[in-house]
């Protein structure tokens, strides 16, 4: 939870800055700025730290190539439904929406006053598809606490979107 600390200019500025450059093509249903946009306010809506939100969907859509098991037209930008066990990756009308919901998923886990998926705790309608498989809310109140069966299963989840970030921080010159 918190806000966010680099600009949706500043996440994208980082994405066409980096070298080396992630192989293959942007794939995401709407243009980069537009995507970090998205997370930016999205985040700011519920609280979520949305800059840190995207270094996750980094992880998990490939740098938005998409070459895991979730294609890029189910603007589902977190494997939310991607189990390890059958896996149902969700699917949403739009990018915004895909955003939404992993913003509402995040804060389930962060968050222990938002023990339903309504308006409030939320401050946007409830998009996300399995907020109320997150038992207990607040679970994991820091990204450090994310992986180990929080969110993902490897052991090495939070430390690479947190090594993301503050490769992104330091781009930036956010300290």
């Amino acid at each position: 939870m918190g806000p966010s600390r680099l600009s949706a200019s500043q996440i994208a500025a980082w994405v066409n800055g980096r070298q080396p450059r992630p192989p293959g093509e942007w794939a995401a249903t709407v243009p980069l700025e537009t995507m970090a946009q998205y997370f930016v306010e999205e985040g700011a809506a519920e609280g979520v730290t949305g800059d840190v939100a995207f270094m996750q969907s980094v992880v998990e859509t490939g740098w938005f190539r998409f070459s895991g098991s979730v294609p890029a037209s189910h603007n589902n930008f977190a494997g939310i439904g991607a189990t390890d066990v059958n896996p149902a990756p969700a699917m949403f009308p739009d990018a915004r929406t895909g955003v939404r919901a992993q913003i509402q998923h995040l804060r389930a886990y962060a968050d222990p006053a938002a023990v339903t998926c309504t308006m409030p705790p939320l401050h946007n309608p409830c998009v996300d598809p399995r907020f109320h498989l997150v038992v207990p809310k607040g679970k994991a109140p820091t990204w450090d606490q994310m992986g180990n069966g929080n969110w993902a299963s490897a052991s090495t989840y939070a430390g690479s979107i947190l090594g993301l970030y503050r490769e992104a921080l330091a781009f930036n010159g956010v300290r």
